[in-house]
């Protein structure tokens, strides 16, 4: 009797002092984060400053790169997100962060975001340590070079004229009204359809079938998931709970989306036919033989997805920025049409010497960043200085694209889609309103010894890209189907959402 009476005392004692100590420890761990911690100094929220909690639900929310961009508006260029993680929005934080500076160590990729999936060898993007990098870089590198690009040029000559029959199919059906046309699938279409007969001989169809490979369609309906994977990260406990609670179903799902990169790859691997494509490279490449199959494979998955992701969301902005703003639209189309007399006269050669064309792009580029936040990389032991603030060894430091090339600190009507910012005449005009504009803030492709590997590739696609279709098309908006960029989701990728427009075949006196 005496015993049945003690036991439930005893347990609710227990109970009770654990709670009072975790009370306890959380409340001492949010004094010392506050005021104690070695990043106290940093401005910041008090709430993001004391807790992770706010960065995980404003990264699941997907407002994260909204919310930096407030925030550093409120508190200044060093941004402290979080009680150990401070974010940049300043010019120097691209030398200081990414490039390599005499006497100071690197600072190498934060494993939070970058570290590969279990069970899948390191890739490009997951590398950590910078030769094994630099090796897998060295043997991708020969692919990208302006001189590759000019053997590959016929590739993509022929996708693009393939997307512009495709919309030229639907354009006829409405001669008169012109088609309304969402974008952004056939941006991302043509770029998956490059990629892939680029890196793997083949062409995913999405162009010639006119939907998504059910690889993209898999891809695009993860891109959630993976912000719910890196917030797991922060938890250990949580991200073995939440691996352990993948169904079979899924982890079958995930190693056949695998699985079908590795069929391409190898397929590829042993073609007997000679191709000018970036796998061409790699079969030459002395460095083949020092990286496991596995680290090739997980290169190319991921380079399909960076390499033709990216490219796609910078059209889809930049085209939805021109025909919200039909005088540039004008202009540009102007240009392409009295650049080239006919169609096949388009080129790369040319097309890099048309200045509108390039401060288009780069205006879309600064507006629509494909990667709004650039992920972490941890400060070296023993600590560095970044910005003029100095920061201890280990500390995620991220640099905020998106609130930069934003900023009015940096550019006249920031938030203004101006190409004329971009044009020499403009840079070197002390009376012009841009002539103070800090141009070097937008880092599209990243800088240092992990810049973007394909960024001639990208550029090349997207000035033959949007130069043939306003060669052969009036665009125009759809006044109540407009979409505000600003409005748009960062689930680490930037969310699509329906980009429609008014497609009509060319009016040859629209532009004279």
């Amino acid at each position: 009797m005496v015993i049945a009476w003690e036991w439930p005392v005893t347990a609710s004692a227990w109970l009770s002092t654990t709670i009072l100590t975790l009370i306890t420890y959380n409340v001492l761990r949010i004094i010392y984060n506050l005021y104690f911690h070695p990043l106290s100094k940093v401005p910041g929220p008090v709430a993001w400053k004391a807790s992770r909690l706010p960065f995980i639900r404003s990264l699941l929310r997907g407002t994260i790169v909204h919310d930096f961009e407030r925030l550093h508006r409120q508190y200044g260029p060093i941004l402290r997100i979080a009680p150990d993680e401070v974010t940049f929005a300043h010019e120097d934080a691209w030398r200081d962060i990414f490039q390599l500076r005499k006497d100071h160590p690197q600072f190498l990729k934060d494993l939070v975001w970058w570290k590969s999936q279990p069970g899948m060898p390191d890739s490009l993007l997951s590398a950590i340590d910078p030769k094994h990098h630099a090796r897998i870089r060295g043997l991708l590198a020969p692919g990208f070079t302006p001189r590759a690009l000019k053997e590959q040029e016929h590739t993509l000559h022929f996708y693009v004229n393939l997307l512009v029959e495709r919309i030229r199919e639907r354009v006829n059906e409405t001669p008169e009204s012109g088609a309304v046309i969402d974008v952004v699938p056939w941006f991302n279409f043509i770029a998956f359809d490059i990629f892939g007969d680029l890196g793997f001989g083949e062409s995913f169809n999405c162009l010639q079938d006119s939907k998504y490979h059910p690889w993209i369609a898999l891809l695009f309906n993860s891109v959630k998931a993976a912000s719910y994977v890196a917030a797991a990260r922060f938890y250990p406990i949580v991200e073995r709970l939440l691996l352990m609670c993948i169904p079979p179903s899924l982890r079958k799902m995930q190693m056949d989306h695998y699985q079908q990169i590795v069929d391409k790859v190898d397929r590829r691997l042993n073609f007997e036919l000679e191709r000018p494509d970036i796998m061409s490279h790699v079969i030459r490449g002395t460095e083949r033989r020092e990286l496991p199959e596995g680290t090739l494979h997980t290169t190319f998955m991921v380079l399909t997805t960076a390499g033709s992701e990216t490219t796609a969301t910078a059209l889809s902005g930049t085209l939805n920025y021109l025909v919200n703003n039909p005088n540039k639209l004008k202009n540009l189309t102007r240009e392409i049409r009295g650049t080239f007399q006919q169609e096949s006269d388009i080129d790369l050669d040319a097309l890099r010497k048309l200045p509108y064309l390039n401060a288009v792009l780069n205006e879309g580029l600064r507006l629509c960043p494909p990667i709004p936040w650039v992920l972490p990389r941890r400060v070296p032991e023993g600590g560095d200085i970044v910005c003029g603030t100095w920061l201890p060894g280990g500390t995620p430091v991220s640099i905020q694209a998106y609130t930069m090339n934003r900023d009015p600190a940096n550019f006249h009507s920031a938030t203004s889609f101006v190409p004329e910012r971009w044009l020499p005449d403009t840079r070197t005009d002390p009376e012009s309103p841009f002539f103070h504009d800090r141009l070097q803030v937008v880092q599209p492709f990243s800088d240092g010894p992990r810049a973007c590997l394909g960024q001639h590739l990208a550029w090349a696609e997207m000035r033959l890209i949007l130069s043939k279709l306003l060669w052969v098309f009036d665009f125009e908006v759809v006044e109540d189907r407009k979409m505000r960029w600003e409005d748009l989701r960062t689930f680490l990728l930037v969310e699509k959402r329906p980009i429609e427009v008014r497609a009509r075949l060319r009016d040859t006196a629209s532009v004279a």
